[in-house]
């Protein structure tokens, strides 16, 4: 098991590092979501098809992430292709050193978030499907259903012309203010408990860190904090916006 992740380490971080020099030296971000995506695709068949035997449950796990990684990454290199930046880059790209550690925290996010599946994939032995499994897999659907309706509605809102300069209050955003956001917890959390329910050991349950460290990258690092920033800083004199703001649960309904 042990070579399997440490392969899956070295592959990872060369991909990022690789793609990092050539962004450095075209100045873009253009591609490191396009990047991201295929890295997260290219691990998990590599750990399912390395593998001497495998079983449905590690089959499934594998098509889920697959399915995920592309819908994700394609629409997120269409978005920044449309717009021709990404504004969470702003600062960032044209200083190596800072894109640099945007590129190798792009690699963590990548092992660490897939960690439950690289230890399923590992196992030789199999369990049969259970509860836990149907669980795991009603919140990745859920999540994914979330996530997508969430990013189609704020695309839509953009391509419209009269709501340039607005920020988008209705559908699930008028639910939340980063529906995406929790899509995205959702579906990680509900593969880390499919996952586990062939777990054995302290060890193997560190893969927890997956759900935990997409939440806390998403609410405390990259996503929410940066956002929240720059729409303070755009919209913070405007009445309108401020109720929303205060008036909207930031990620979870009732709650948070």
């Amino acid at each position: 098991m042990g070579n399997i992740f440490t392969k899956s380490l070295v592959i990872d971080f060369s991909i990022q590092w690789l793609m990092f020099l050539i962004a450095a030296y075209l100045r873009t971000e253009k591609f490191y979501d396009l990047t991201g995506s295929p890295t997260f695709i290219i691990l998990a068949l590599r750990s399912l098809l390395t593998a001497s035997r495998f079983f449905p449950r590690q089959v499934i796990q594998t098509c889920l992430v697959s399915t995920w990684a592309v819908r994700l990454g394609l629409f997120l290199f269409v978005r920044v292709m449309q717009a021709g930046k990404d504004s969470r880059f702003n600062k960032v790209r044209g200083n190596p050193k800072l894109f640099f550690i945007y590129w190798t925290i792009q690699g963590l996010w990548v092992f660490a978030t897939l960690l439950p599946t690289l230890i399923l994939n590992a196992k030789q032995d199999d369990r049969p499907i259970g509860y836990r499994d149907y669980v795991g897999w009603g919140l990745w659907l859920a999540g994914v259903l979330i996530e997508s309706i969430a990013d189609f509605q704020k695309y839509n809102f953009r391509q419209d012309p009269s709501n340039k300069d607005k920020w988008i209050s209705t559908g699930l955003w008028s639910i939340v203010r980063f529906p995406n956001y929790l899509g995205e917890i959702l579906l990680w959390t509900g593969l880390y408990l499919s996952a586990s329910s062939t777990f054995k050991g302290v060890w193997e349950h560190t893969a927890v860190i997956s759900p935990i460290f997409v939440a806390l990258l998403l609410t405390q690092l990259s996503g929410i904090p940066i956002l929240e920033r720059q729409n303070l800083k755009r919209w913070k004199d405007n009445a309108e916006f401020m109720r929303y703001f205060k008036n909207t649960y930031r990620l979870i309904p009732y709650i948070y």
